[in-house]
């Protein structure tokens, strides 16, 4: 047993290190291209403005990673990045510089939904078509050429569904259930969606007691936390929600060093949020009982619509990414092996 405590430690400390995509490195906050440069650049490539949320989780680095490796030079691309570091204000600051150093197109991960209807206006009065990605922006649909990311309500749903199918597979579907909520970044999509999904399934259920939900940030330190804070208050937790993989590592700690034990044979089964490579090996060797996939390969999908535009075609408005989930009943192994094909 204590072997297999230390075994599963080191994933958690591995999580840290390793990212959704293996070889990325550390991710420089900006390029720092200026507009002479952009004026060059757009001789012979097509120049994108890329303002990300910020590198707080595996899935986020392994996000960023598949638009640096499809955005090169190499396929007639010339990337400007920005690292918003989970500031909104970073991410205005850094959309009004592309505007001023007239990138051909832009695409924004928008740290929340709101506050953005002046800087896309913006960004239209100068004639560059912007590309929302993973999260949403409550604006104006003639503001923005598309929108491509995950169907976050489907995964709240769908983690709600597999948690009624558990239940009754182990015999547990008439008891009562206590339930703990770790939220990522409050007015996020993400949050908002895996929040309202779950939230139609647990009105079905008067068994189902949500003791507590908590923001976490989607980050692991500030999972532990949180997690921590439950554990003291709560004597009898049952399950854990948790939005996202890095805050179900933080938890997954907390829960260890309170002496208690998690996963399908543990005290507190954990379904989580991303379906990044950690993560599954975390659910490999026990600590997780599902996860469900939050499709981190928006890059190449982003340069595809970016083509078509480039070429006068149409778009369509929506553009949802193939997703699935992840627990205990299948070859986790196979499909890491497979996994890692995406990212090297």
């Amino acid at each position: 047993m204590k072997l297999f405590k230390k075994i599963c430690a080191g994933l958690i400390g591995i999580s840290l290190i390793l990212a959704g995509c293996g070889k990325q490195g550390n991710t420089p906050a900006s390029s720092a291209k200026t507009g002479s440069d952009v004026s060059e650049a757009k001789k012979s490539n097509i120049v994108v403005g890329f303002s990300q949320v910020g590198s707080e989780s595996d899935w986020r680095r392994a996000n960023t990673a598949s638009y640096r490796k499809v955005f090169t030079e190499e396929n007639g691309f010339y990337l400007v990045y920005e690292d918003a570091q989970q500031k909104q204000e970073n991410q205005l600051k850094a959309v009004r510089n592309f505007i001023l150093q007239g990138v051909d197109y832009i695409i924004l991960d928008p740290i929340v939904e709101t506050g953005w209807e002046e800087v896309l206006t913006e960004a239209k009065k100068a004639g560059i078509p912007v590309i929302l990605v993973d999260r949403k922006a409550a604006v104006s649909e003639d503001l923005y050429e598309c929108w491509i990311g995950s169907d976050f309500h489907k995964e709240g749903v769908s983690a709600g569904e597999w948690l009624e199918k558990y239940l009754e597979s182990v015999g547990k579907a008439s008891e009562d259930v206590n339930i703990v909520y770790l939220q990522g970044t409050p007015g996020s999509s993400a949050q908002i969606g895996r929040t309202q999904g779950f939230d139609e399934v647990l009105k079905k259920h008067s068994n189902w007691h949500v003791l507590a939900r908590e923001n976490a940030d989607f980050t692991q330190a500030k999972g532990k936390e949180v997690m921590t804070e439950f554990l003291k208050k709560y004597q009898d937790i049952d399950v854990l929600i948790s939005e996202n993989d890095n805050m179900s590592f933080g938890a997954v700690e907390a829960i260890k060093a309170a002496g208690l034990t998690c996963g399908p044979r543990g005290d507190i089964s954990i379904i989580s949020f991303d379906g990044v490579l950690p993560a599954l090996n975390t659910l490999l060797y026990g600590d997780f009982n599902a996860v469900f996939e939050c499709n981190t390969q928006l890059g190449p999908v982003a340069a595809d619509v970016i083509r078509k535009l480039n070429e006068g075609q149409k778009v369509e408005k929506t553009i949802y990414v193939e997703e699935t989930y992840f627990d205990n009943s299948m070859d986790l192994a196979a499909i890491i092996q497979e996994r890692k094909k995406l990212y090297n």
